[in-house]
């Protein structure tokens, strides 16, 4: 392959738990050929990490290469950014926030009450019942 015809993609790494490997998850988008909606498409390539440089949640460059195993035909040329993948690259500071406690006694009275409330309603309904 002559290097500057070489594909490239950029996509997220979604595993890395292999020794020298990364799954790669690069997002892509489709037209119906019918409706001409698009829809989002993800393909997971199989790259080359010589370095572990790569954890779960980095987006990276890589470029197609020579076959390196079954399933390997790329490589990662560049770690583009980091982040975590949950939280899709931004680590947020959330406030504190404060938390009364409330007394147990309360809500078992609650509850009580509710059992009460209960137990008055089906009262009505079989004494409606009994005048029918």
């Amino acid at each position: 392959m002559v290097r500057g015809r070489r594909k490239t993609r950029v996509g997220r790494v979604v595993s890395d738990k292999m020794d020298k490997t990364v799954v790669v998850a690069v997002e892509w988008r489709q037209t119906h050929p019918l409706y001409l909606k698009s829809a989002k498409r993800v393909t997971k390539f199989h790259a080359h990490d010589a370095d572990n440089e790569s954890k779960v949640g980095n987006v990276v460059n890589i470029m197609e290469t020579r076959a390196l195993s079954k399933t390997k035909h790329w490589r990662v040329t560049q770690v583009l950014s980091t982040g975590d993948i949950s939280t899709g690259g931004e680590v947020i500071d959330l406030p504190q926030v404060e938390v009364e406690d409330t007394d147990q006694s309360e809500e078992v009275n609650g509850i009580d009450q509710v059992d009460e409330l209960e137990g008055e309603v089906q009262k009505e309904d079989e004494e409606q019942e009994k005048e029918e």
